[in-house]
């Protein structure tokens, strides 16, 4: 069964990479190459960390430590 815990843990990954996806398809479709020279790959790195963050902070982590 697909339980939260097991969710989280395959969307970490997932958006650590999204950045980097996302600026090889602006990259390989060459529509909206201004965005290349934005900071798209540490946005998924911020991303997931912000996911785990949020996690801990108001998660069942959280409400268990309440308890």
């Amino acid at each position: 069964m697909f339980e939260r815990p097991d969710a989280v843990l395959a969307a970490i990954p997932l958006l650590a990479l999204s950045g980097l996806v996302l600026r090889s398809a602006i990259a390989l479709t060459g529509i909206g190459t201004g965005l290349l020279a934005a900071p798209l790959a540490p946005v998924g790195y911020l991303a997931a960390l912000a996911l785990v963050f949020l996690e801990l902070l108001i998660g069942p982590v959280a409400e268990e430590a309440t308890d």
